[in-house]
Order: C-alpha cells, then sequence, then structure tokens
C-alpha cells in the first residue's frame, strides 16, 4: 500500500511539473509573436538612424533625406538574389536621384574588405552604408534578405517588400515615392 501511495504522490508531482512547463512554453510563444507584431511596417514612420559608409568619411543619417523619396535595401554580398537585384538598382539610380528619389543599399556584411570589393565589381554609386552591429537590421526587424523599404518623402513606409526585385516592380515602385513637382 505504501508503494502505491508513493507512486502516485511522484505521478502527481511530475505532472503538476509538466504542466508547469508546459504552460512557460506557452507564455514564451505567446510573448514572442507579440514581439514580432512590433515590426516595422507600411504605414510607420521609418526609424531614424546613422550608420557609416563605404567610401566615404562622413556617417549617412536615414533623416538627411526628408523630402526625397528613399529606397532602404538590406543585403549582403553572400545573399545571390541580393546579388541579382544590384545591376537593376545602379542602372536605375542616376535617373531617379535626379527625381528626388535616394537609393540606401544597408550591408549586414561583417567584412569591410569583401564589401569593398562587390561595391567595385557593380560600380555601385548609391550610398551603402554597413550595419557592422546589426543595430538598423534590428531596429527594422529584418529576417531574409533581400528586404527593402519604399519611404516616401514624407519619411512614412509606402511599401515593403522582401525578396530580389526585377527591373520593372523596382522602377515601379521607385516612381511610387518620387516627390511630387
Amino acid at each position: 500500500m505504501d508503494k502505491t501511495k508513493k507512486k502516485r504522490k511522484r505521478l502527481i508531482f511530475r505532472s503538476i511539473i509538466l504542466a508547469l512547463l508546459v504552460g512557460l512554453v506557452v507564455l514564451a510563444i505567446v510573448q514572442n509573436l507579440q514581439k514580432d507584431d512590433s515590426a516595422v511596417d507600411v504605414g510607420d514612420d521609418a526609424p531614424d538612424f546613422q550608420l557609416e559608409q563605404f567610401g566615404k568619411d562622413e556617417p549617412l543619417q536615414l533623416s538627411d533625406y526628408e523630402g526625397k523619396g528613399v529606397m532602404l535595401n538590406f543585403w549582403a554580398t553572400y545573399c545571390k538574389p541580393c546579388e541579382e537585384e544590384m545591376p537593376y538598382m545602379q542602372e536605375l539610380y542616376p535617373e531617379y536621384k535626379e527625381k528626388g528619389v535616394e537609393i540606401i543599399a544597408v550591408n549586414l556584411d561583417s567584412t569591410k574588405l569583401v564589401v569593398n570589393r562587390f561595391i567595385d565589381k557593380y560600380d555601385l554609386t548609391f550610398p551603402v552604408p554597413w550595419d557592422k552591429s546589426n543595430q538598423v537590421m534590428d531596429l527594422y526587424k529584418i529576417g531574409p534578405i533581400p528586404s527593402t523599404y519604399f519611404i516616401n518623402p514624407e519619411g512614412e513606409i509606402e511599401r515593403k517588400v522582401i525578396g530580389a526585385l526585377t527591373l520593372e516592380r523596382l522602377e515601379q515602385y521607385l516612381k511610387e515615392i518620387q516627390p511630387e513637382g
């Protein structure tokens, strides 16, 4: 009889511990899902940031581009879809820069030399800031890359695109954020 009572008490104790652990896991999952809802999205003001730029002495500050349309692209050299869209960005940059639209390609690589070679390979002339500590990646809650935000002249996010852009889609989205006049 004593062995049966001990087994029963042990079973009840283990069941309570298991229920507590399951409850904690469910709580953790719910909290993580709620955190993801706070990601920067269409209609939000684009969070400001400042980063060191490749090939420039002065840092890049997003708020300096107020009044212009901004394409904010997050990429890395190891990302093949990122590499495929870079020539399209470079092709359209001179024309849209004159129309008041800036392309900013935030790099997420860890090695400066690799990025500098990439910039030279594609003759990139638009600003390429370096997010070496992932501060802006975290600020914008970037997951898969490439990820691109199209920001209107008032600083509001008009469109968010995850994945590579074709030349046609890129040009359409740049037209959408072009300042009027």
